[in-house]
């Protein structure tokens, strides 16, 4: 019998699967390691009014996770997480991080945790766990993400892609980023554009589109 303590909501949830241990070979030691896929398990939370990065688990329609102190993932930063059983993926913003955890353990919102296709039953899912450096590295991808979610609130975005960068002249930079969005048995493709200054990095305009 094992009992998850979750310090969010202040109560034991009961979990009837044993805790997988926390291999090394799953350690990164440089920045190619960080985009590998990283084997572990996933636990859920009702999230709480107060995370260490100061983020709430509100944050991308709560599509948000709490990972452990000492691991790669930073506040703020994406990444994918993927059910192996359902195939299901979502992209979560780390909000929260906890001491303890070992790399390869993440606790989850449970909007995000039933998005993967679990039931909140479970308690405890086996997930793989990628960063997300493209979509890190294009801030305005993670922009046009957070604008995707909040105006598709009852679909979880699932995949993404850049598709090109274009300079327009001197003071206007257009980006696209297609996403991909998936509801039950629905799957919505939506392109997005953002022109921007790259001399103040101020949005001149954005758009969104279904494909």
């Amino acid at each position: 019998m094992y009992y998850y303590y979750n310090p969010y909501i202040s109560e034991y949830r009961y979990y009837p699967y044993p805790v997988y241990p926390y291999y090394p070979e799953y350690l990164y030691s440089n920045e190619k390691e960080r985009q590998q896929v990283i084997k572990g398990q996933a636990t859920w939370t009702s999230g709480g009014q107060v995370t260490k990065c100061g983020l709430p688990w509100s944050t991308n329609q709560f599509m948000t996770v709490a990972v452990g102190e000492d691991t790669p993932y930073q506040c703020g930063e994406s990444i994918k997480v993927r059910n192996p059983i359902t195939g299901r993926e979502v992209i979560l913003t780390v909000v929260d991080q906890v001491g303890g955890y070992p790399q390869n353990k993440i606790n989850i919102h449970r909007r995000a945790f039933e998005a993967l296709g679990a039931n909140l039953n479970q308690g405890v899912i086996n997930v793989e766990i990628t960063l997300s450096p493209e979509l890190e590295e294009e801030k305005w991808g993670k922009y046009l993400l957070e604008l995707v979610q909040v105006g598709h609130p009852d679909f979880e975005v699932t995949d993404y892609k850049s598709v090109g960068k274009t300079e327009i002249s001197p003071t206007r930079t257009k980006e696209t980023f297609d996403f991909v969005l998936h509801q039950q048995q629905e799957e919505l493709k939506i392109r997005g554009n953002v022109i921007y200054n790259p001399q103040t990095d101020r949005v001149i305009s954005f758009d969104l589109a279904e494909i």
